[in-house]
């Protein structure tokens, strides 16, 4: 086997594990929508959800497409400082999970008389979340070179997304507000 073959095979492995932690945190995402909805949760931005999955999952997918297809090599420089950022992103996001506990989803929802959390992250950003998401689809991407895929999800991140997202959940966080 070729070197190419050896890293893309490292590097699709490394997406593989990207996608099986996501749907890890799927079922985590479920269970504590099951929770907030028995506490009378009510959640906000439905319609967006579908399309941020699907945003996500071609993520994954056009990772390994550009590394084929466009056999572009492992970038010792760039690979090796991307996939530290990929670590670090996924370090932050288990900050984030662990400091919401079950108030963390994937989904935006309100359980009414619930504290907005401060701890871990959320002490200093109100989204740390999205700083994990924003850096892991430049990241990893770039750690075998896909800077399309890099510069095409952050734009489609930012503008079918982000744009929408933020504004719901600051919307759905007046809104606990509003119940305390």
């Amino acid at each position: 086997m070729s070197e190419y073959a050896v890293g893309l095979a490292w590097y699709a492995a490394l997406v593989l594990l990207t996608g099986i932690e996501r749907l890890v945190e799927m079922v985590l995402s479920a269970r504590n929508a099951r929770w907030a909805f028995e506490l009378g949760g009510v959640e906000y931005g439905k319609a967006h959800f579908p399309w941020m999955v699907a945003l996500h999952t071609g993520l994954l997918a056009a990772c390994v497409a550009e590394a084929v297809l466009t056999e572009r090599p492992f970038l010792p420089w760039l690979g090796w400082p991307a996939l530290a950022l990929v670590v670090a992103a996924q370090v932050l996001r288990y900050w984030c999970i662990a400091s919401l506990g079950r108030q963390w989803n994937t989904r935006v929802i309100v359980v009414p008389g619930l504290q907005l959390q401060t701890r871990g992250p959320y002490r200093w950003l109100s989204h740390p979340n999205y700083v994990v998401v924003v850096l892991e689809g430049i990241a990893l991407p770039l750690v075998h070179t896909a800077w399309v895929t890099a510069i095409a999800f952050t734009v489609l991140n930012a503008i079918l997304l982000l744009r929408f997202r933020i504004p719901v959940e600051e919307r759905a966080l007046r809104s606990l507000a509003a119940t305390r």
